[in-house]
């Protein structure tokens, strides 16, 4: 599903260079639930972020289910970014003017698809993630919970193949950040390969693999098996 070949990334701050990421190798396999742990500046948000596609790496390559990431268009990463890839922030990043529904019908509208065509879908994943009676509700109406959920039927309503999380339950308490983590691995049973970036032991937990990061480098590549139901 995703190769990551002697990926690099240095950042450059006035005269000096700050590498952020060296030489990281590895795959990711079609279904698989990979949380990626590491102390602060350790890589790990740069490593989602060329994943993603919302950064290049300085040396290296990554490929999503056989597309590369390098060297192609603007336009064409953009269609991979928006029809491959779904993504779910710490902060929930939904504009405070549209209803949830509105939030969760954006990516396809602005792939151009009318939302008289889409509105039944996104209703559809509001409801599978218990939104159901909340969907004409706008974000500051909603609790820290909600909108992560609203967040996640947003990355959802593309059919991604992968679905990135960084920090997803950052900004929730321990209630909330469980039943968030109980939906990723409900939905990863039966649709995307998920990959999360946590601080949180626990919350890694729930992931079947576990990579850990020190200093930009790759220090543990770790098959979990069980996890928390």
């Amino acid at each position: 599903m995703i190769e990551i070949l002697n990926a690099s990334k240095t950042y450059h701050q006035g005269e000096q260079e700050v590498c952020a990421l060296r030489d990281v190798s590895f795959t990711i396999e079609k279904g698989e639930f990979l949380s990626i742990m590491g102390p602060s500046g350790s890589g790990k948000s740069t490593l989602l972020n060329l994943i993603g596609g919302l950064d290049q790496p300085s040396r290296g390559e990554i490929f999503i289910d056989g597309s590369p990431l390098h060297g192609i268009t603007d336009d064409d990463l953009t269609l991979i970014r928006r029809r491959k890839v779904g993504f779910i922030f710490q902060f929930f990043n939904l504009l405070p003017i549209l209803t949830a529904v509105e939030n969760v019908s954006l990516p396809l509208l602005l792939d151009g698809v009318p939302f008289s065509r889409i509105r039944e879908k996104a209703v559809h994943l509001l409801e599978s993630v218990g939104l159901g009676s909340r969907i004409e509700h706008r974000p500051e109406q909603l609790s820290g919970g909600e909108m992560q959920r609203v967040a996640i039927a947003r990355a959802l309503v593309t059919d991604p193949a992968v679905l990135l999380a960084d920090e997803p339950t950052g900004n929730l308490d321990s209630h909330r950040s469980e039943e968030i983590l109980r939906l990723l691995k409900q939905l990863n049973r039966s649709g995307p390969t998920i990959i999360m970036v946590t601080h949180d032991s626990g919350a890694a937990s729930f992931g079947t693999r576990i990579i850990k990061l020190r200093d930009g480098s790759l220090s543990e590549d770790i098959a979990i098996g069980g996890s928390p139901a």
